[in-house]
């Protein structure tokens, strides 16, 4: 039986309230669909980073890691028990250079980052899911990675992504669902989604000496670092994405990319 080549994906996968948005959900839910289904899918997410590179637990039932303050006590008891990928981080850590270390960690649940859009994507919890950690935030190391991680799409792994494309959290003053978009983070997903169109690596990497919106957008950079790992795991970083998802939530961007 042949195994389709995956696509790789950038999802702004926001917090755990997000399930509660019936747009989103049907978003994600209609995405998943048009997709093929992995025979795994490996996560890199913005609410991991550890260096060296770090392989995250590769068994069935490993707690998720509830790395979020201040919601209903429902997001807590939140489950997503997918099978392990053994296998699947036997061939990441082959991947990577010989001088180039990489580490177990065989108790790290999945974080929010990761299993909260795989609830509504892969809701049955039957594909194996890997989570490795985001070992640097400099964009073009993370390119080099997703390069060395490419090969993985012709097996059938979903690599994913998993950040936001604006994050100024300290800089929202209408924290509701619903609310306007302020005007950094208008700013900064109008060219990010310019540049996408554009294939424009080169700019996105620069993306803090050249966006507009910056800082506010991004005062740490760790949930606009998963994008380049995405990018790096296309067949051709410069191609133009397809851009899945656009619009807002609590006035955070959500546009998300696929790339072949």
């Amino acid at each position: 039986m042949s195994t389709a080549t995956m696509p790789a994906l950038y999802l702004s996968h926001g917090a755990p309230p997000l399930v509660d948005s019936a747009l989103w959900v049907d978003q994600l839910g209609a995405w998943a669909g048009d997709l093929p289904r992995p025979t795994a899918i490996l996560v890199v997410s913005a609410h991991w980073e550890s260096a060296p590179l770090t392989i995250g637990s590769t068994t069935t039932g490993t707690p998720l890691i509830y790395d979020f303050g201040g919601f209903p006590e429902r997001f807590y008891r939140a489950k997503y028990n997918s099978p392990g990928a053994p296998e699947l981080a036997a061939q990441v850590a082959a991947l990577m250079p010989d001088n180039e270390r990489v580490v177990q960690q065989p108790n790290r649940g999945l974080d929010h980052g990761a299993y909260v859009p795989l609830t509504v994507m892969y809701p049955d919890a039957d594909i194996p899911v890997l989570q490795i950690s985001l070992p640097t935030l400099d964009p073009e190391r993370l390119l080099h990675l997703g390069e060395r991680l490419r090969p993985l799409r012709e097996q059938g792994v979903l690599i994913v992504g998993s950040g936001f494309t604006t994050h100024g959290l300290p800089f929202l003053r209408d924290p509701s669902p619903e609310a306007q978009a302020p005007g950094w983070s208008a700013e900064f997903d109008a060219w990010a989604g310019e540049r996408f169109a554009a294939g424009d690596v080169d700019s996105l990497i620069d993306f803090r000496a050249q966006a507009p919106g910056m800082p506010y957008a991004h005062p740490t950079i760790e949930h606009f670092a998963p994008l380049f790992v995405t990018l790096g795991a296309s067949s051709d970083p410069e191609q133009v994405p397809t851009q899945v998802i656009d619009g807002f939530w609590m006035g955070l961007a959500k546009r998300s990319i696929q790339v072949a």
